[in-house]
């Protein structure tokens, strides 16, 4: 991987939300044991209101941030949606338009990935 191509200089930042502190947990460390993740956060709760099957719900959830070098992005998808409690789960992921080149470098480090000498 070429140290400044657009895909290994750059960050993904990831979200789901689940039901429980336990849960988001357990996806965290998943994520970041597997080496797909350099680094997950956990919201304390937050209120989603939501359509589901017609109805307007309201629940109590937890937020979870994962950051992530691009080009592992896909891979982090599949692992959090293969583990997710959730029928229907959140995945939304936005490329960051500006990260510190230290920080970079440490989560491509973290990730196994070489984008930066």
């Amino acid at each position: 991987m070429e140290p400044h191509s657009e895909t290994a200089d750059s960050v993904t930042i990831c979200w789901t939300t689940v039901a429980t502190r336990e849960d988001a947990e357990r996806l965290a460390k998943l994520a970041v044991e597997r080496k797909l993740a350099a680094c997950a956060q956990i919201d304390a709760p937050i209120t989603s209101v939501y359509q589901w099957q017609g109805r307007i719900e309201q629940e109590q959830e937890f937020r979870l941030w994962l950051k992530t070098p691009s080009p592992l992005v896909d891979q982090l998808e599949s692992l959090v949606l293969e583990n997710h409690p959730y029928d229907t789960p959140q995945w939304v992921g936005i490329k960051a338009g500006k990260v510190s080149e230290m920080y970079l470098k440490w989560a491509y480090e973290v990730s196994n990935l070489r984008g930066f000498v």
